[in-house]
């Protein structure tokens, strides 16, 4: 997964691929391989100052220059208000990869060749920028010229703002920038650097990737000064921006991730491609801590999300169970417990911190199948004790009612949900109180989560012997399955969507992924004829090389473009916008259907290319529904990840059986 100068030499290659490094916080340090800005969320140090939220931009950027033979050598770039890119830093780019995860450039200057990394500290706010020669035939100096901020991750910074500044020297250069009295100090620092102070402003860097989504997309930033120092082939150069007041060496840091990249790829099966690994690496930067908890939380999606009740649930059987982390996924299974109320999980905690929002239907069903998923393939006896009670608790409150009009309807014992302004699923785009899909009335992988939630309940309840309990859960179980019946589309030949719209009597036929979701489930019971009929539709309709359309371009109101403005994006995001993460279901349905395992992975094989093709080493959240299905919406999404690393490794172990 090399991109050489056929890739990076040009602006567009070097501008359209993306790279990310995090430090398990939250926080962050990602931009381009031009290392440009194309995003406002594009930063050398993003910082959670509340982990995982509160995400604040301290460093956009750090402009790199290398003086080598009486010239100067620009390493970055920049794209401004009128179109300019200036320097063009990306034409002297050999090579970019990924090496052990951390971001790579090799810089041709001439005769010499510079190696640059990127990476974060575990658990620290520090972002380090490492160079080493490689080769060179005579001396080469370093300056390093940061671009700072103090912003919402969502915003843009513009016009001038005073910065305090304090320099001091103790065996390098360091810098305490601070951009308001109550605003967190930050340091910037090179080790046997010399600081010459600027304190100046730059004007307009443009980001085109918000331009393209209606947004603003112009920046200002302030530069305190300019560090210089010497390369030499005897020991790498580093410039540090960290939170932190001490900050652990970069060599300690590099060598403990680098250590930490192999025993993860260890785990893996001998077989597993470089991808499959890059994969493995990709999802331990969707596990962070949450500080009010003291404990791990999931991360949604970078650039922008925060920790999702139901991305959680959907991606931890990926992200921790599959790989072994079995007390990583005990650990975030038991804090997002702690928050159930009224018998419904969080569907987020808000990026600013507050109160965490129940406005979902299916978070907290999908929360018993994860809980599954992880006794299956750890049993935790303490686990399965301490869960229970809230399991109940849940199943009562479904059964009695709860917000947004979730509850059993006891005439078929299938659950309903629905309230005008909201949308339940997690088909849940709104614009303003603009409901897109709002799927109100017995959504089809809503019932199948139910049936799932109700037999894992009800088979936990016998194994810690309450009786009582597991007669109960039982008795759901055969009315849910028995009004699941009702799902069936005899005319089509697969799923309804929605029956009972609006809580009257109207189906909604248009074929969408949910009824492969709820053909994946392992408690839901369909005939082998009904799973087969259901995998050719979706096959026929649906499926694309990365992931499954969300509506039908059959049905009316497809839209085979997710780009404009924030309500055509909204618009299109569930209405034939294709999902990666639905590959999972697709593939576990097809093998059950077909017993080839060979041939339901050949399903992820694009995944392959499309690793080294938008950020490095992940997977995008979502594509175009029309060809070329270019990728867009968060360039690593935690349930991408996880569902296409979990359904290879779940393949492999078929095959390996053989």
């Amino acid at each position: 997964m090399i991109l050489g100068r056929d890739t990076c030499g040009e602006w567009p290659g070097a501008a359209g691929h993306e790279w990310l490094v995090t430090n398990g916080l939250g926080g962050y340090a990602c931009g381009t391989v031009a290392l440009a800005n194309t995003r406002r969320y594009h930063a050398f140090l993003m910082a959670s100052l509340d982990p995982p939220v509160a995400r604040t931009l301290l460093v956009a950027k750090v402009e790199v220059s290398v003086a080598y033979r009486g010239a100067r050598f620009a390493l970055t770039s920049n794209e401004y208000a009128d179109g300019t890119v200036d320097p063009n830093g990306f034409v002297h780019i050999e090579s970019f990869t990924l090496i052990e995860g951390i971001p790579t450039w090799r810089y041709a200057l001439a005769d010499a060749l510079i190696e640059q990394r990127i990476f974060m500290a575990p658990d620290t706010h520090a972002s380090y920028l490492e160079l080493t020669v490689l080769r060179a035939s005579a001396p080469l100096g370093v300056a390093f010229k940061p671009l700072v901020s103090y912003r919402d991750f969502h915003d843009s910074g513009h016009g001038a703002r005073p910065f305090a500044l304090e320099v001091a020297d103790a065996g390098g250069a360091r810098v305490t920038v601070q951009a308001f009295a109550d605003a967190r100090p930050y340091d910037l620092f090179v080790e046997g650097a010399r600081f010459t102070r600027l304190d100046t402003w730059y004007w307009n860097f443009r980001h085109r990737e918000e331009a393209a989504r209606g947004l603003d997309a112009l920046e200002d930033l302030y530069v305190p000064g300019v560090f210089t120092a010497s390369l030499s082939m005897t020991a790498p150069c580093v410039f540090c921006a960290s939170l932190e007041r001490e900050s652990p060496a970069p060599a300690a840091v590099r060598t403990a991730l680098e250590l930490g990249a192999r025993r993860v790829k260890a785990s893996l099966p001998e077989s597993a491609p470089a991808w499959i690994g890059s994969l493995a690496l990709a999802a331990q930067q969707f596990i962070v801590r949450r500080k009010a908890a003291g404990t791990f939380s999931v991360i949604a999606g970078y650039p922008w999300f925060a920790d999702w009740g139901r991305d959680t649930m959907i991606a931890l059987p990926g992200l921790a169970t599959a790989l072994g982390h079995h007390d990583t996924a005990a650990d975030i299974l038991r804090t997002w417990l702690e928050f159930v109320d009224r018998g419904m999980l969080p569907n987020r905690f808000p990026d600013g911190g507050g109160a965490p929002e129940y406005n979902t239907a299916d978070a907290t069903l999908w929360l018993f199948h994860a809980l599954d998923e992880a006794l299956t393939a750890h049993p935790d006896p303490a686990l399965a004790r301490d869960a229970f009670p809230v399991l109940l608790s849940i199943i009562r409150a479904h059964v009695a009612g709860t917000r947004h009009g979730i509850g059993v309807d006891p005439a078929d014992g299938l659950l309903r949900a629905g309230e005008s302004g909201f949308a339940l699923t997690w088909m849940d785009a709104k614009h303003g109180d603009e409901v897109f899909t709002p799927r109100r009335g017995k959504p089809v992988e809503i019932n199948a989560l139910w049936v799932n939630a109700l037999e894992v309940t009800g088979r936990l309840a016998g194994e810690l012997g309450a009786s009582a309990d597991a007669r109960t859960c039982r008795h759901l179980l055969t009315q849910a399955r028995l009004g699941f019946e009702r799902f069936w589309n005899a005319g089509r030949g697969c799923l309804y969507d929605v029956i009972d719209v609006e809580g009257g009597g109207e189906v909604d036929a248009r074929v969408r992924p949910n009824q492969l979701i709820a053909a994946a489930l392992p408690a839901v019971q369909l005939a082998p004829e009904r799973l087969r009929a259901v995998l050719a539709v979706c096959s026929e309709e649906l499926l694309t090389s990365h992931g499954l359309r969300s509506l039908s371009p059959r049905e009316p109101g497809y839209l085979g473009r997710y780009q404009g403005d924030p309500r055509a994006r909204d618009a299109a995001y569930h209405q034939g916008t294709v999902w990666s993460w639905l590959l999972g279901p697709y593939v576990r349905v097809h093998y059950r259907v077909h017993g080839d395992a060979r041939l339901a992975r050949s399903f992820l094989d694009p995944m392959a290319q499309h690793v080294a093709a938008a950020c490095m080493g992940s997977i995008s959240e979502i594509f175009d529904g029309d060809a070329p299905h270019t990728a867009r919406g968060c360039f690593a999404q935690a349930w991408s990840v996880a569902e296409i690393l979990r359904s290879w490794l779940y393949l492999e172990r078929r095959i390996s059986d053989l």
